[in-house]
């Protein structure tokens, strides 16, 4: 397998064949390298981290599933230090090529994986989302990216960034392979149909970039047309900024406690804009936490009372195309600060997410998501088949 992307860690790159028949023969995959592959140690894109690690003894249970179903593994890819990035610029390692976009970073922190689906290395690559991890690459690369029902697919044998928010995900070129692999992971899955009801979430339209703003309600326009019933709904009544702020303090508060004392004792080197991200972690308090929790179960309330088994919401994945590689600290933040406010939706609610590629902005994609029910990863991987 030849890696011109540098999707891939290099000394992890490895064929393990799956099962003879399955419903997934024939198919190739790649695993971020948060996640258990057995015989390799998982480094979670950080050389400390790696060099602290035995291999591992088991797949994760993901990576097992897809093994089983008759894909076949390839290798790991690679992925932002810890998985604390949308970036998926790896200060160690390297940004990988975006092919729909060379110029651009392909988004993280499931980079590699992005990368490796986007360029044909693979057929499907296994990520993970916490903040927006599968949905924000996804769009950068101009791909198909699912975040499912929060704890619906298990995460046994994974890296853990933050618990309450972290989900198994991943991503295809093509509908039919996203839906395919949902029929394999999702457990219990039962065919649901498309929905019929869309919701645009105007808040969120509004973080879209100037420069992508008019192609953005084109293409929700243009998808409108698949629907009976178009409406437009508000999904923060008090604004989109502290849903922002409350993703960031649960985020911050798990992934300290998870990784706050490796960090003291081993003092590991991190990449800028990680390190600043686990020093702001190492300051949450206990007091934002209990407020952030109090924001959560009122968004959640809120956004599961909008969607049921025939509605959804509609929204753009990421505040714009991806920016150019090498942007500047205060256009990164910028960039994430609005993208932010839209992946916290469904991150808050616990709710699944699908990311399909239909907008183009200066010859780059940005892709727009649909936000279904609780359970609702069927239905929207559906329509992502119908509506393409």
């Amino acid at each position: 397998m030849e890696d011109e992307l540098g999707a891939f860690r290099p000394d992890a790159i490895a064929t393990i064949a799956g099962a003879a028949d399955g419903p997934l023969a024939g198919l190739t995959f790649a695993a971020k390298d948060l996640y258990d592959v057995a015989g390799i140690a998982t480094g979670a894109g950080n050389p400390t981290f790696l060099a602290g690690r035995a291999p591992a003894t088991a797949n994760a249970s993901a990576v097992q599933k897809l093994l089983d179903a008759g894909a076949t593994l390839v290798g790991k890819t690679l992925t932002d230090e810890l998985a604390f990035s949308l970036f998926g610029e790896n200060h160690h390692y390297g940004t990988p090529i975006n092919p729909a976009a060379p110029q651009r970073i392909p988004g993280g922190s499931s980079n590699g994986s992005a990368a490796a689906v986007a360029g044909g290395i693979v057929d499907t690559a296994l990520g993970s989302d916490t903040g927006g991890s599968v949905r924000v690459p996804a769009s950068h690369c101009g791909i198909f990216g699912i975040r499912p029902t929060h704890g619906r697919v298990p995460i046994d044998g994974v890296v853990a960034l933050a618990q309450s928010l972290d989900t198994v995900g991943w991503f295809a070129r093509t509908p039919d392979v996203l839906q395919r692999i949902g029929r394999v992971l999702l457990p219990g899955h039962v065919e649901k149909p498309a929905p019929t009801r869309l919701l645009v979430v105007d808040d969120a339209m509004a973080e879209v970039e100037p420069a992508a703003q008019e192609a953005t309600r084109a293409a929700v326009e243009n998808i409108a047309y698949d629907f009976d019933t178009v409406e437009h709904v508000t999904a923060a009544p008090g604004g989109l900024e502290a849903w922002r702020q409350a993703v960031l303090a649960l985020l911050g508060a798990e992934a300290w406690r998870n990784h706050g004392a490796w960090i003291t004792a081993v003092k590991p080197e991190f990449g800028p804009g990680v390190a600043d991200r686990f020093a702001a972690a190492a300051a949450v308090s206990a007091a934002d936490v209990a407020a952030a929790n109090a924001i959560r179960n009122a968004a959640r309330d809120r956004l599961r009372s909008l969607v049921d088994d025939r509605t959804v919401l509609c929204l753009p994945s990421a505040a714009g195309a991806a920016p150019y590689k090498g942007s500047d600290r205060r256009t990164l933040a910028a960039f994430r600060d609005r993208t932010l406010r839209m992946t916290c939706l469904a991150g808050l609610a616990g709710l699944p997410q699908i990311g399909l590629p239909r907008v183009m902005v200066e010859g780059c994609p940005l892709g727009l998501s649909l936000i279904g029910p609780v359970g609702g990863d069927e239905m929207l991987l559906q329509a992502a088949v119908d509506l393409t």
